[in-house]
């Protein structure tokens, strides 16, 4: 902000959001990013744990990256937090509501696809009810995922004082082959009173519904966390953030024009710069006691944060010494990603992925499945789910590693979407999410190599799934190798 007293002391954006009630204010941005204590990095030791040398049973060796590997964040943990695992929105919704219902001061809300069911209905009349009482909120939604919820949106909310933006609207379909429209909001989170957050794979949606193919008898798989502690702060600084970067784009010429008439324009330009930058937790975390339960909010954006999450994994995953579990609906790494795998079961680790059985979207899951063979010819086990449409977004390594949230194994989220996991270094919360992977599994069907389609059928399947994504990424202004 300008200093007191100045013409342009004021938000810049209508409605702009101020610091977090219990947060870190933006002005943080520009304090120098703490740095993690070796101990707290992921697949760290606490002081009191052996360390065991590379090249030992079961340990692997560090693996050599790309120089420009290092160049991307990795997760910075913090101590003293509370995470609850919530299944689906039967869970979610209520505790959601709860605690919008008890709100003071302000609540955040940024999901990719915000429903006009009647359970996102009722989550609708808790924000409604919560403004009419005083409390700021501020909502922002992807204009492709909740496109059709618009006008109902704006209905539900118009005179009580909702704030809802979106984030890239598509007003026609020539506007999909725009490359910044192929790079879509598909964060999952919610945050009140800057104290407790919700975030993971669950939109504001009815669990019984799906989007392509109407109500179905059994809930979607999926998972969400609830967090208290010192990992909200960078949570709701994102939602700020992405809130700002939609109402920015919906207004730049106003801002832009605001900018030349202001007197002190770099001051303006700058600040501007901060409410839309994605800090993330490199500058937000105050010190924290090492103690029960670590976490680390990750996010993916197309700034500095490109491959933070996409880190978290294989970092996780070259430390893993007995197991790595992935759940997620739709499956298609890159080389590296499928190269840790690959070099896991080498190790002696049991590699597991849980997939969609029951599709619903076809090319997602060709893609999954020209993939078979390369990784169950290599050790790695595949189960697809069948009772009702897999979206959960989980992994898990060893007894001490697992990360929930909206980011898929695919070029959309890992190279595209604006995506957001919590990464937990806690045993009691592995085993609650192992103990939920493991009844998963149970009800799913095991894809063996016999079963698998060979010949010219199948390799042309891989060539037009390999063609489609290339296309895709290059419309999107992706150019790299993945």
């Amino acid at each position: 902000m300008s200093e007191p007293g100045d013409p342009t002391d004021v938000d810049p954006l209508p409605g702009a959001p101020r610091p977090a009630a219990g947060g870190a204010s933006w002005l943080a941005v520009h304090a120098v990013p703490r740095r993690e204590p070796a101990s707290l990095a992921v697949g760290g030791r606490t002081p009191a744990e052996p360390v065991a040398a590379a090249g030992e049973a079961g340990v692997p060796a560090e693996h050599t990256h790309d120089l420009r590997w290092y160049l991307h964040p990795r997760p910075l943990f913090s101590g003293g937090n509370r995470v609850r695992l919530l299944r689906g929105g039967d869970e979610l919704f209520p505790a959601m509501c709860n605690a919008i219902d008890a709100a003071r001061d302000e609540i955040w809300l940024a999901m990719y696809i915000f429903h006009h069911d009647e359970a996102a209905h009722r989550v609708a009349l808790a924000l409604a009810a919560a403004a009419q009482r005083g409390v700021r909120v501020h909502v922002v939604v992807d204009g492709f995922g909740s496109k059709a919820a618009l006008d109902r949106l704006e209905q539900w909310w118009a005179g009580c004082g909702v704030r809802l933006t979106v984030f890239r609207p598509v007003e026609s379909w020539r506007a999909l082959f725009q490359p910044e429209h192929l790079r879509r909001l598909h964060l999952k989170l919610c945050v009140v009173d800057g104290e407790r957050g919700y975030l993971g794979g669950i939109n504001v949606i009815d669990d019984r519904l799906d989007l392509r193919h109407g109500p179905t008898d059994t809930p979607r798989l999926d998972y969400a966390v609830e967090l208290v502690g010192p990992v909200v702060s960078p949570v709701v600084q994102t939602a700020q953030a992405v809130w700002q970067r939609a109402r920015l784009g919906q207004d730049w010429s106003h801002q832009m024009l605001a900018l030349l008439r202001s007197r002190t324009p770099f001051a303006r330009a700058r600040e501007l710069l901060q409410g839309v930058r994605i800090v993330a937790g490199d500058s937000m975390l105050a010190d924290t006691p090492d103690a029960p339960v670590r976490a680390a909010f990750v996010v993916r954006d197309n700034l500095r944060h490109r491959h933070t999450i996409e880190r978290s994994y294989v970092e996780a995953f070259e430390r893993a010494r007995r197991r790595i579990d992935i759940a997620s609906p739709y499956f298609y790494p890159g080389r590296e990603f499928r190269r840790t795998l690959r070099e896991a079961v080498k190790r002696g680790v049991r590699v597991r992925l849980l997939l969609q059985g029951k599709v619903d979207y076809r090319i997602a899951g060709m893609a999954a499945r020209s993939l078979y063979a390369e990784l169950l010819s290599r050790g790695v086990q595949i189960y697809e789910y069948t009772p009702a449409y897999l979206h959960a977004k989980v992994a898990l390594a060893d007894d001490d590693w697992a990360t929930v949230g909206s980011s898929n194994i695919d070029p959309l989220s890992l190279l595209l979407n604006l995506e957001a996991n919590v990464v937990v270094r806690d045993r009691a919360f592995a085993a609650e999410l192992s103990a939920e992977f493991e009844r998963a599994v149970t009800s799913s069907r095991e894809v063996r190599m016999p079963g698998l389609d060979r010949g010219w059928w199948a390799g042309l399947q891989r060539a037009v799934v390999a063609w489609t994504a290339r296309l895709y990424l290059r419309l999107a202004g992706f150019t790299g190798r993945y």
